[in-house]
């Protein structure tokens, strides 16, 4: 039995050897330069928003870029593969003067797979192309390295007969913007260094995938933490806990900040979305409805909040079974449409955008005084020891709450995080070489709880970019163009345009 044994494995490891894979098979490659040209205070905002932080808002900018990438979709037969990709960017009048875009190695066994590095992570439920962004997990910022442990693809769920399917993943990372903070701060606003990432999240489709419909609902969770926080025009520090309990509060929640009063909050900064979407399938024509409600703590995010507070002794003690309920209007709804048979227009996006509620205007802590605890004011992606949902002054959510690095004030803070907007996203492939892509948004923010707006600042922001495919010109090479229009108080008037030119092998 034994013999037999290990006849089996010796066989399953010399069968696993045989198809490893010829990393340098299915290699591409490519290289790139753009240049952008603008008037105004920014560039354009759709010159620059969801490019994965590879943008610059400043009037004037360009890159040379390259890479190259390899694939773990080589040969979908092999039980495993290993992909890889380097991306790397000299940039003018960026943040930075040399970028890692990208740097990663991707190892796949079956359906799972671990990624070591730094990689561009697409958004879940929307059009990569059109929509405006996720509120979570987004494609506006730049990556930042990362362990990655995930299903990228669905997985049938044994015994369902494949009704029930899974995707997800769950990643630790480390932010790359300790200079950037510094600079940008130049020591009159509090910044953070070392800052600690933990995201996760986990996908259910329900519905065979070959039926026309079928219902796909999620959860993206997300936690800062262990960062050194220099408070302004200082050298003095809080270092936010980095030891195995603070890595534990990151994963499954609850512990404290330094800061917390008597009523404890979670440690780090903890965001993220409930999402779902409903799907339309057919031969000529694939419809989406989605939702994306976002949340910065777990009232919001279960929308009821513990109240039940007693103060005893010189304490607060939980004394009665009472709780108080939030009511459901901060949410992303969006609609999506592809077209397989049109080629003037092949997709349309159409969101609505509402924050502005964001638990209430009133945040207060049980205590011998006031005896109900309110936990409103959620201030969306900001935080008072993390340094909020941004990368390098982008949010990694969706751009329109107006990043960190338009702010000339120094502050590494969203001053709208309140705010509704209707955005529009269209796109087509006329001919074989001919692409293009319509974005448009209005928004009107009112800024944040406690710093409000005088009056509401309203905002258009309209992007039209075309690329041709000029492979009769030269094999591998494209040619893409872009305009933009920025129309209002909350980002100024600005007017500006791009260049892009791009070789692939």
């Amino acid at each position: 039995m034994k013999k037999n044994l290990f006849t089996l494995f010796i066989t399953m490891s010399l069968s696993t050897f045989a198809q490893s894979p010829d990393l340098g098979k299915g290699v591409t490659f490519f290289a790139e330069t753009s240049g952008t040209f603008s008037d105004g205070s920014h560039a354009p905002f759709w010159l620059t928003a969801n490019r994965y932080g590879l943008s610059s808002v400043e009037r004037n900018s360009g890159y040379v870029r390259g890479g190259l990438f390899r694939s773990t979709k080589n040969d979908s037969t092999r039980r495993w593969d290993v992909g890889y990709g380097a991306d790397i960017v000299i940039p003018a009048n960026y943040t930075s003067d040399f970028v890692v875009q990208q740097l990663y190695a991707d190892v796949r066994w079956l359906k799972g797979m671990l990624t070591v590095g730094q990689k561009q992570q697409p958004m879940q439920f929307k059009n990569n192309e059109l929509s405006s962004g996720s509120q979570t997990l987004g494609i506006n910022g730049r990556p930042y390295p990362e362990v990655r442990l995930s299903l990228p693809d669905y997985w049938e769920i044994p015994g369902t007969k494949g009704f029930l399917s899974f995707k997800g993943h769950i990643a630790w990372g480390m932010y790359t913007d300790n200079r950037f903070q510094r600079n940008f701060t130049q020591g009159l606003t509090d910044y953070d260094q070392n800052v600690l990432m933990h995201t996760k999240a986990g996908y259910l489709r329900i519905g065979k995938k070959d039926k026309p419909f079928t219902a796909e609902a999620g959860l993206e969770l997300a936690s800062q933490f262990g960062s050194k926080h220099y408070l302004c025009g200082s050298d003095e520090f809080q270092h936010n806990g980095r030891d195995l309990s603070a890595f534990w509060h990151a994963f499954i929640g609850g512990g404290s900040d330094a800061n917390d009063g008597i009523i404890k909050n979670n440690e780090g900064n903890m965001l993220g979305s409930w999402v779902a979407r409903l799907n339309y399938d057919t031969k000529s024509v694939r419809l989406g409805l989605y939702a994306d409600h976002f949340f910065e703590d777990h009232s919001a995010m279960f929308h009821i909040n513990y109240d039940g507070y007693a103060y005893e002794n010189g304490r607060m003690t939980k004394k009665k079974n009472r709780f108080l309920v939030y009511p459901l209007k901060d949410i992303m709804l969006g609609f999506d449409i592809h077209f397989k048979r049109c080629t003037w227009l092949t997709d349309a996006v159409v969101e609505y955008i509402y924050t502005r509620y964001q638990s209430g205007p009133i945040y207060n802590d049980r205590n011998e005084y006031i005896t109900d605890q309110m936990a409103g004011i959620d201030n969306y992606y900001n935080n008072s020891l993390e340094p909020g949902w941004q990368h390098w002054g982008q949010t990694l959510g969706n751009p329109l709450y107006v990043s960190p690095i338009y702010n000339t004030d120094h502050r590494l803070k969203f001053e709208c995080n309140r705010f509704t907007a209707w955005h529009m996203g269209l796109a087509g492939q006329p001919t074989d070489e001919l692409h293009y892509r319509l974005r448009i948004s209005w928004q009107e923010g009112l800024g944040t709880y406690d710093w409000p707006y005088i009056n509401p600042k309203r905002n258009v922001s309209i992007g039209i970019e075309a690329m041709y495919d000029a492979h009769h010109i030269y094999k591998g090479a494209s040619v893409g163009a872009a305009i933009g229009f920025d129309r209002g108080a909350l980002l100024g008037n600005n007017t500006g345009g791009c260049i892009t030119v791009r070789l692939e092998h």
